[in-house]
């Protein structure tokens, strides 16, 4: 089965190509642009350089959110749009469990944080792989407060992922000391191969797809909604 995985929730637009033996191919840019110019692009670029079409793809998995509601957007409509055309099934991966899968097997606390703007960071708390919490979009200092209640007087460190270590990493080190870890820059931001991973998961287990039901996953409304 080969899967296409597609990630736009952020500034960094990632493509990845993904079969049960392992990672074909990955693409990702982190420019600010914009990912209508680019991920289509993306896509034939991949492909043409694994030496694929677009119709060898046997199903897609794209990324939920929360993030960018513009790059949201981009990314499902374009997986919703080639899923039809090409009548194979579609998946969704909460963006925030794709980064948090980078570190499935981590022992301690892990805490993927991104910058939702507005003084505002989206986050969930996962170990062993399994998610604690709801997604949420709060202040960095509520979410720091929450997570040193859970920790206190456990010894568990906290491992944070994602582009909200860029603006809050400092706050983050202050709060927390020695019990927070920063992850490696090359491993804090959202890629399409974990999305790819998790979509090929999931779609192994019911060929059933989700293109009818398949929806952003905002956590707080847009603007002016």
């Amino acid at each position: 089965m080969l899967i296409l995985g597609i990630e736009t929730s952020t500034m960094t637009g990632s493509v990845a190509l993904m079969n049960e033996k392992g990672l074909i191919a990955e693409y990702t840019l982190n420019l600010r642009e914009t990912h209508t110019s680019r991920l289509m692009p993306a896509i034939d670029r991949i492909l043409k350089d694994a030496s694929l079409t677009i119709k060898d793809l046997d199903g897609i998995a794209v990324s939920l959110g929360p993030g960018s509601f513009t790059g949201l957007r981009i990314g499902i409509a374009t997986a919703k749009g080639l899923a039809q055309g090409l009548n194979i099934p579609i998946v969704g991966i909460p963006t925030l469990d794709g980064l948090a899968f980078k570190l499935f097997n981590c022992q301690d606390l892990v805490c993927p944080i991104l910058d939702a703007r507005k003084g505002e960071v989206y986050t969930a708390l996962y170990k062993n792989g399994k998610r604690l919490t709801r997604y949420m979009a709060c202040e960095p200092g509520e979410l720091l407060k929450k997570i040193g209640l859970r920790v206190k007087g456990q010894g568990l460190r906290i491992v944070f992922l994602g582009d909200g270590i860029e603006v809050y990493g400092d706050l983050i080190k202050k709060r927390l000391g020695k019990r927070a870890i920063l992850a490696p820059k090359a491993r804090r931001l959202p890629d399409a191969s974990s999305i790819a991973e998790l979509g090929l998961k999931k779609l192994k287990r019911s060929r059933k797809t989700e293109l009818l039901s398949l929806r952003p996953i905002y956590v707080r409304a847009p603007v002016g909604k």
